[in-house]
Protein backbone atom coordinates (compact mmCIF):
# COMPACT_ATOMS: atom_id res chain seq x y z
CA UNK A 1 0.00 0.00 0.00
CA UNK A 2 1.45 3.39 -1.01
CA UNK A 3 1.17 6.56 1.06
CA UNK A 4 -1.54 9.02 -0.04
CA UNK A 5 -0.49 11.91 -2.29
CA UNK A 6 -0.10 15.12 -0.25
CA UNK A 7 -2.68 17.85 -0.86
CA UNK A 8 -1.75 21.23 -2.30
CA UNK A 9 -4.74 23.41 -1.42
CA UNK A 10 -5.61 26.89 -2.68
CA UNK A 11 -4.47 28.19 0.70
CA UNK A 12 -1.08 26.52 0.29
CA UNK A 13 -0.75 27.95 -3.22
CA UNK A 14 -1.60 31.41 -1.94
CA UNK A 15 0.97 31.17 0.85
CA UNK A 16 3.54 30.04 -1.71
CA UNK A 17 2.84 33.09 -3.89
CA UNK A 18 3.37 35.32 -0.86
CA UNK A 19 6.64 33.56 -0.06
CA UNK A 20 7.89 34.05 -3.62
CA UNK A 21 6.92 37.74 -3.44
CA UNK A 22 8.90 38.01 -0.21
CA UNK A 23 11.96 36.42 -1.85
CA UNK A 24 11.62 38.76 -4.81
CA UNK A 25 11.55 41.76 -2.48
CA UNK A 26 14.79 40.49 -0.92
CA UNK A 27 16.52 40.82 -4.28
CA UNK A 28 16.01 37.55 -6.17
CA UNK A 29 14.81 38.54 -9.64
CA UNK A 30 15.55 35.36 -11.63
CA UNK A 31 12.11 34.45 -12.97
CA UNK A 32 13.11 30.87 -13.73
CA UNK A 33 14.06 30.31 -10.10
CA UNK A 34 10.96 32.06 -8.73
CA UNK A 35 8.63 30.12 -11.05
CA UNK A 36 10.14 26.82 -9.90
CA UNK A 37 9.74 27.80 -6.26
CA UNK A 38 6.12 28.70 -6.84
CA UNK A 39 5.53 25.27 -8.39
CA UNK A 40 7.08 23.09 -5.67
CA UNK A 41 4.84 22.77 -2.56
CA UNK A 42 7.30 23.30 0.31
CA UNK A 43 4.78 21.99 2.84
CA UNK A 44 5.09 18.53 1.26
CA UNK A 45 8.53 18.32 2.88
CA UNK A 46 7.27 19.02 6.42
CA UNK A 47 5.75 16.74 8.99
CA UNK A 48 2.02 17.54 9.29
CA UNK A 49 2.59 18.80 12.84
CA UNK A 50 4.69 21.69 11.49
CA UNK A 51 2.83 22.76 8.34
CA UNK A 52 2.31 26.29 9.65
CA UNK A 53 6.08 26.85 9.30
CA UNK A 54 6.33 25.68 5.70
CA UNK A 55 5.91 29.07 4.06
CA UNK A 56 7.96 31.13 6.49
CA UNK A 57 11.27 32.29 5.04
CA UNK A 58 13.24 30.30 7.60
CA UNK A 59 15.17 27.02 7.75
CA UNK A 60 13.56 24.17 9.67
CA UNK A 61 14.86 20.90 11.22
CA UNK A 62 14.07 17.71 9.28
CA UNK A 63 15.79 15.19 11.57
CA UNK A 64 19.22 13.55 11.64
CA UNK A 65 20.75 16.92 12.52
CA UNK A 66 19.75 18.34 9.12
CA UNK A 67 17.51 21.19 8.01
CA UNK A 68 15.43 22.22 5.03
CA UNK A 69 17.14 25.42 3.97
CA UNK A 70 15.61 28.88 4.20
CA UNK A 71 13.71 29.54 0.93
CA UNK A 72 15.74 32.70 0.28
CA UNK A 73 18.95 30.65 0.56
CA UNK A 74 17.58 28.03 -1.83
CA UNK A 75 16.72 30.78 -4.31
CA UNK A 76 20.11 32.47 -3.87
CA UNK A 77 22.13 29.31 -4.48
CA UNK A 78 19.94 28.24 -7.37
CA UNK A 79 20.28 31.64 -9.04
CA UNK A 80 24.06 31.38 -8.85
CA UNK A 81 23.93 28.07 -10.72
CA UNK A 82 22.27 29.67 -13.77
CA UNK A 83 20.60 26.40 -14.73
CA UNK A 84 19.90 25.62 -18.38
CA UNK A 85 17.45 22.92 -19.37
CA UNK A 86 19.08 19.53 -19.79
CA UNK A 87 22.18 20.31 -17.73
CA UNK A 88 23.52 17.57 -15.48
CA UNK A 89 23.62 18.82 -11.89
CA UNK A 90 25.17 17.19 -8.83
CA UNK A 91 23.70 18.10 -5.45
CA UNK A 92 25.64 17.31 -2.28
CA UNK A 93 23.20 16.90 0.61
CA UNK A 94 19.78 15.65 -0.51
CA UNK A 95 18.13 16.30 2.84
CA UNK A 96 14.38 16.59 2.39
CA UNK A 97 14.66 16.65 -1.41
CA UNK A 98 13.24 20.15 -1.75
CA UNK A 99 16.27 21.68 -3.48
CA UNK A 100 16.49 18.73 -5.87
CA UNK A 101 12.85 19.28 -6.86
CA UNK A 102 13.50 22.98 -7.56
CA UNK A 103 16.36 22.00 -9.87
CA UNK A 104 14.24 19.35 -11.59
CA UNK A 105 11.44 21.87 -12.18
CA UNK A 106 14.01 24.05 -13.98
CA UNK A 107 14.80 21.20 -16.36
CA UNK A 108 18.03 19.96 -14.80
CA UNK A 109 19.02 16.30 -14.75
CA UNK A 110 19.60 15.96 -11.02
CA UNK A 111 21.98 13.58 -9.26
CA UNK A 112 21.90 13.96 -5.48
CA UNK A 113 23.91 12.40 -2.63
CA UNK A 114 22.84 11.95 1.00
CA UNK A 115 25.09 10.51 3.73
CA UNK A 116 22.32 9.95 6.32
CA UNK A 117 20.78 6.54 5.57
CA UNK A 118 17.46 7.34 7.29
CA UNK A 119 17.04 10.52 5.24
CA UNK A 120 18.19 8.81 2.06
CA UNK A 121 15.63 6.01 2.40
CA UNK A 122 12.80 8.39 3.27
CA UNK A 123 13.54 11.00 0.62
CA UNK A 124 14.26 8.57 -2.22
CA UNK A 125 10.84 7.00 -1.73
CA UNK A 126 9.09 10.34 -1.30
CA UNK A 127 10.52 11.89 -4.49
CA UNK A 128 9.12 8.99 -6.50
CA UNK A 129 5.77 9.38 -4.74
CA UNK A 130 5.72 13.05 -5.78
CA UNK A 131 6.43 12.13 -9.40
CA UNK A 132 10.06 13.30 -9.55
CA UNK A 133 11.17 10.03 -11.09
CA UNK A 134 14.07 11.56 -13.00
CA UNK A 135 15.96 12.64 -9.85
CA UNK A 136 18.70 10.08 -9.21
CA UNK A 137 19.44 9.60 -5.50
CA UNK A 138 22.58 8.10 -3.99
CA UNK A 139 23.62 7.10 -0.49
CA UNK A 140 27.24 8.09 -0.06
CA UNK A 141 29.99 10.53 0.84
CA UNK A 142 29.44 13.92 -0.75
CA UNK A 143 33.13 14.80 -0.54
CA UNK A 144 33.77 12.06 -3.12
CA UNK A 145 31.05 13.15 -5.54
CA UNK A 146 29.91 10.68 -8.20
CA UNK A 147 32.91 10.03 -10.48
CA UNK A 148 31.06 7.33 -12.42
CA UNK A 149 28.59 9.97 -13.68
CA UNK A 150 31.03 12.85 -14.19
CA UNK A 151 31.55 15.36 -15.64
CA UNK A 152 28.76 17.56 -14.30
CA UNK A 153 27.66 20.88 -15.76
CA UNK A 154 26.81 22.31 -12.37
CA UNK A 155 27.26 21.34 -8.71
CA UNK A 156 25.59 22.62 -5.56
CA UNK A 157 26.61 21.89 -1.97
CA UNK A 158 23.88 22.43 0.62
CA UNK A 159 26.06 22.14 3.74
CA UNK A 160 28.96 24.10 5.22
CA UNK A 161 32.22 22.85 3.71
CA UNK A 162 35.44 23.54 5.62
CA UNK A 163 37.27 23.57 2.28
CA UNK A 164 36.53 23.09 -1.42
CA UNK A 165 36.95 19.35 -2.19
CA UNK A 166 39.37 18.64 -5.05
CA UNK A 167 37.37 15.54 -6.02
CA UNK A 168 34.35 17.72 -6.77
CA UNK A 169 36.43 20.13 -8.87
CA UNK A 170 37.79 17.14 -10.82
CA UNK A 171 34.22 16.12 -11.69
CA UNK A 172 33.21 19.58 -12.96
CA UNK A 173 33.24 20.07 -16.72
CA UNK A 174 35.04 22.96 -18.38
CA UNK A 175 32.95 26.15 -17.95
CA UNK A 176 30.96 24.36 -15.24
CA UNK A 177 29.98 26.02 -11.96
CA UNK A 178 30.22 24.81 -8.36
CA UNK A 179 28.17 26.68 -5.71
CA UNK A 180 29.38 25.96 -2.20
CA UNK A 181 29.20 27.65 1.24
CA UNK A 182 32.76 27.59 2.62
CA UNK A 183 33.68 27.99 6.30
CA UNK A 184 34.32 25.93 9.41
CA UNK A 185 32.56 28.01 12.04
CA UNK A 186 29.12 29.55 12.63
CA UNK A 187 28.94 31.32 9.28
CA UNK A 188 30.14 30.53 5.76
CA UNK A 189 30.92 32.48 2.61
CA UNK A 190 28.78 31.52 -0.38
CA UNK A 191 31.29 30.81 -3.11
CA UNK A 192 31.13 30.05 -6.83
CA UNK A 193 33.93 28.23 -8.64
CA UNK A 194 34.04 28.15 -12.46
CA UNK A 195 36.38 25.72 -14.19
CA UNK A 196 38.21 27.32 -17.12
CA UNK A 197 39.49 25.73 -20.33
CA UNK A 198 43.07 26.09 -19.09
CA UNK A 199 42.27 23.94 -16.06
CA UNK A 200 42.34 26.84 -13.61
CA UNK A 201 39.43 28.01 -11.49
CA UNK A 202 37.70 31.37 -11.15
CA UNK A 203 36.44 32.00 -7.63
CA UNK A 204 33.88 34.57 -6.50
CA UNK A 205 32.35 35.23 -3.10
CA UNK A 206 28.70 36.16 -2.56
CA UNK A 207 28.18 37.01 1.10
CA UNK A 208 27.66 35.33 4.44
CA UNK A 209 25.25 32.43 5.09
CA UNK A 210 24.74 29.75 7.72
CA UNK A 211 24.53 26.01 7.06
CA UNK A 212 24.83 22.75 9.00
CA UNK A 213 28.29 21.14 8.61
CA UNK A 214 29.22 19.05 5.59
CA UNK A 215 30.40 15.72 7.00
CA UNK A 216 32.35 12.99 5.26
CA UNK A 217 31.76 9.24 4.87
CA UNK A 218 28.33 7.62 5.13
CA UNK A 219 26.49 7.87 8.43
CA UNK A 220 25.37 4.55 9.86
CA UNK A 221 22.00 4.05 11.48
CA UNK A 222 22.21 3.74 15.26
Amino acid sequence: MTDPQPIDSYRHQGLRKLLVQNIRQKGISDEQVLTAMEKVPRHFFFDSSFLEYAYEDKPFPIGAGQTISQPYTVAFQTRLLQIKKGEKVLEIGTGSGYQACILAEMGARVFTIERQKTLFDKTSKFLIQLGYNTIKTFYGDGYKGLPAFAPFDKMIVTAAAPYIPDLLLDQLRVDGTLVIPVGQYDTQIMTTIIKTASGSFEKKEHGVFRFVPMLGDRARDK
